[in-house]
């Protein structure tokens, strides 16, 4: 299969909500906008994009209308600690998992999005001894 593009699509009853989450804190722009679908997509970069989607529209098949739930996006960034400061300390989001260093090679923090969507911040750090050997070299 050859892919022309890829994004998450978030099902949702909480579509004003999660839009200005998105736009307004996490820095995406609208590229199209209805009562019942808003597609983003980030400024400057090439290949990020998400989509959100009232959870009743006809488009999905009956038995699938329903909000999302168990889903972690992750968003790579160069500095995990400004963003903790600016999203947290700042903008006031509550962390449902506290700054910290993992030994397999992040420095991250978890948010929740208006619908639960975990948002996971994160800056690649070196890995510990343990973890190095099981990562592919590039």
């Amino acid at each position: 299969m050859k892919l022309t593009s890829f994004y998450p699509v978030i099902c949702t009853t909480r579509l004003a909500e999660s839009r200005d989450f998105y736009t307004g804190l996490l820095g995406f722009d609208m590229t199209f906008e209805a009562d019942w679908y808003v597609s983003l997509c980030h400024p400057g970069e090439t290949g990020f994009e998400l989509a959100l989607l009232d959870h009743t529209h006809p488009t999905l098949p009956e038995g699938y209308r329903t909000p999302a739930e168990g889903l972690l996006l992750n968003f790579e960034v160069e500095d995990v600690d400004a963003e903790w400061e600016r999203l947290v300390l700042q903008e006031k989001l509550e962390p449902v998992l506290g700054l910290r260093s993992e030994d397999f090679g992040q420095r991250h923090f978890i948010v929740a999005d208006p619908n639960g969507v975990l948002i996971d911040v994160i800056t690649p750090i070196p890995p510990s001894a343990e973890y190095v050997e099981q990562y592919f070299p590039e």
